[in-house]
């Protein structure tokens, strides 16, 4: 027992010089200094605890080149360090190779596995092989539906249905009347659940556009034709951020009033809801996904902790328009919104 106590009281001590020299840092410069001081720690590898230096895999169904995949490693990473994590990212679109990816990491015996549930089906048998082998599983971002079902230990994101809901309340409270809602991914349940989610309590009509998403001058060249040929559309709704400046292109060149507004947040779109050329955007958090899911998969081995009693814990979504822009911008800019 006195020895319990003294990892604890160690522990403690070690967490509490962390924290006061973070508050050090933000009481003396400000933010940038704080910032600075993270961003050294993450580069010396300096951990925030003395558990053992366990691997935790996450495998997502998106990735490279996508910003908003950028800002949720972010916040895993970051996470790993304070928790004295090894770990280990990969992605990939097609439901069947991310499961393949599972597998690796089973194989790998890793200690923890996050993942995303987009296409839900293709991983199910993965998810199961990783629970027979002892390995705890979080789910992020996608899936939270079908996460307690497949027995993970809790997940972590935004209801999309209950995104989309807000969308629709969004679109009534600005007076639109027509909306076009773009899927840039077949397949994705979650994408699906936001338009249907908006088109429940959007009191006007709303139309969905399947586009390539992996080609995007096709992605303007869709928003632009169908823009072009429905004068009444008054907003189109991206469920990405990477194409919200698509549609922006494409209401210009269509010589189009409507208003664009996207899911998700970027340094990008920080900037043009600042300048007015974004109507709105729904924020779910990105950086708080990827960090919780590493820190609880830390909890849980350190201290068998669970959040969300078995209910997902939401991490969105929260409606960011040009009054709330300026205040975020420079954490878009670092990459953590």
């Amino acid at each position: 027992m006195a020895r319990a106590r003294t990892g604890v009281r160690a522990l403690g001590a070690v967490l509490a010089a962390v924290l006061g020299a973070s508050l050090a840092g933000c009481s003396s410069t400000g933010g940038k200094r704080a910032e600075d001081a993270r961003k050294a720690q993450a580069a010396a590898g300096k951990a925030a605890v003395t558990t053992p230096r366990w691997t935790f895999a996450m495998v997502t169904h998106s990735g490279d080149g996508d910003t908003f995949w950028d800002i949720v490693q972010n916040g895993a990473e970051q996470a790993a360090v304070k928790d004295n994590i090894n770990f280990l990212y990969s992605h990939n679109d097609e439901g069947q190779q991310q499961a393949q990816l599972v597998q690796t990491a089973i194989d790998k015996k890793v200690d923890g596995l996050i993942v995303t549930l987009a296409k839900p089906d293709a991983m199910k048998d993965a998810i199961a092989r990783a629970e027979k082998a002892g390995i705890p599983v979080i789910t992020v971002n996608s899936g939270s539906e079908q996460s307690k079902a497949y027995g993970a230990l809790t997940h972590i994101g935004q209801d999309e249905t209950i995104a989309g809901e807000a969308v629709g309340d969004e679109l009534d409270k600005r007076g639109r009347k027509k909306a076009l809602c773009v899927l840039h991914e077949q397949g994705n349940v979650g994408h699906e659940q936001r338009c249907a989610g908006a088109k429940k309590t959007f009191g006007g009509q709303l139309q969905n556009l399947y586009v390539d998403g992996t080609n995007m001058p096709d992605v303007q060249a869709s928003i632009e034709a169908k823009l072009q040929s429905d004068r009444s559309i008054d907003s189109v709704v991206t469920l990405g951020a990477p194409f919200a400046d698509a549609a922006v292109q494409a209401r210009k060149t269509a010589e189009s009033k409507a208003e664009v507004d996207t899911f998700d947040l970027n340094a990008k779109v920080a900037a043009g809801l600042k300048a007015g050329t974004l109507g709105f955007a729904v924020d779910q958090q990105p950086y708080l996904q990827g960090y919780q899911a590493v820190d609880l998969l830390w909890l849980y081995k350190y201290n068998a902790d669970v959040l969300g009693g078995g209910r997902p814990v939401l991490t969105g979504p929260q409606i960011i328009t040009k009054t709330d822009a300026a205040a975020l911008e420079e954490y878009t800019e670092r990459g953590t919104r």
